[in-house]
């Protein structure tokens, strides 16, 4: 399945239907009287998410959609039938922003959840509901209202608990297809990832974190180089990351700061993120070459960076559980602020 992870959309609310005009027509009855129903509403426009997705690529060869519009009233004061809502299905993560591709109109973090886009135009009176005292006779009824219609932008950001950064070539698609069933491209030159990877980590059976393989940063990111915010954006919602730096280039500091670069310049709370500091490829070094290389990263970043080779294994798991203590961390401190769920009560 190709990934696409923003698109735009047009989208437009039925309208009401008309109300009608009409008189009782009865055998002895002389003024039976105005009997013309109402019209329908026009359907409404939803989005909600839901689990299951993790691309927009359905919108890519629709853009328009329309909700049905309200039936007509008619005589006998019966109304027209409603028009049919649409509902638009999205991955969960997705927003919805208006067409300045700024305004965040909602955000669709949690499965189920459902948010009305447009309402519909309500239905038109029919003749009946103008009958008074004055004028038992109405010839007259209101058409339905228009319904509402704006363009839009949708734009997913993965949900994942973790998320690998590095620059290209760093290994990530390798850790990332070591750790889980995920069967990321993997080859060896730069930008082998075009596009986000998901894999689901097992480290036992209560232990189990989404992990998110970012495309690889290059200088100018934060401003749309290379693969450009787009994919900066879906490090956004995780709880750690884990920054792999290619142990077999020139100059791991200058990766590292690149990288740091970049996240800070991104804002959003990145560069404030947990991170664990992993050597990658360390499989291609020696012994002192490790050791050399792991103090002078540390000088620059002012930690010890953990050794791993997404190779051979070498401290993988290491890597992965101390990201699942971040992880876990950051999942009681948002139970904590969001306090205890009402049950309701039982009796």
């Amino acid at each position: 399945m190709k990934f696409l992870d923003q698109c735009k959309i047009f989208i437009r609310s039925g309208d009401g239907g008309g109300g009608a005009v009409s008189f009782r027509r009865e055998k002895f009855i002389e003024y039976g009287g105005p009997d013309g129903g109402d019209g329908g509403h026009g359907g409404d426009v939803w989005i909600e998410a839901v689990d299951g997705l993790n691309t927009l690529i359905d919108y890519r060869y629709q853009q328009h959609f329309k909700a049905q519009t309200g039936g007509h009233g008619m005589g006998r004061n019966r109304h027209g039938a409603n028009g049919e809502d649409i509902v638009l299905k999205v991955p969960v993560g997705a927003q919805v922003l208006d067409e300045d591709k700024e305004t965040l109109i909602c955000d669709l973090d949690k499965p189920g959840m459902r948010v009305r886009l447009l309402k519909g135009g309500n239905g038109g009176f029919g003749n009946a509901y103008f009958k008074g005292p004055i004028n038992q006779a109405p010839d007259h009824a209101n058409p339905g209202l228009p319904g509402e219609e704006r363009w839009i932008w949708l734009r997913l950001k993965l949900i994942a608990d973790a998320g690998l950064v590095g620059l290209p070539n760093a290994g990530k698609s390798t850790f990332l297809s070591a750790v889980s069933a995920a069967k990321p491209k993997i080859a060896d030159y730069p930008f082998t990832t075009l596009t986000p990877g998901l894999g689901v980590v097992d480290l036992s059976t209560n232990e189990r974190f989404v992990l998110a393989d970012i495309p690889g940063l290059i200088e100018g990111a934060s401003e749309g180089a290379g693969l450009g915010t787009r994919f900066l954006g879906h490090v956004e919602r995780t709880a750690v990351l884990i920054h792999l730096i290619d142990g077999t280039q020139d100059d791991i500091v200058g990766a590292w700061r690149t990288v740091r670069g970049e996240l800070e310049a991104y804002g959003e709370g990145l560069a404030e993120k947990p991170e664990i500091l992993a050597l990658n490829k360390v499989d291609a070094l020696d012994e002192d070459s490790r050791i050399l290389l792991a103090e002078e990263l540390a000088e620059a970043a002012g930690r010890m960076p953990m050794l791993v080779s997404g190779v051979s294994g070498e401290g993988v798991e290491e890597v992965l559980r101390a990201a699942h203590i971040e992880i876990r961390a950051a999942r009681e401190s948002e139970r904590a602020i969001e306090g205890p769920k009402d049950e309701g009560w039982r009796p």
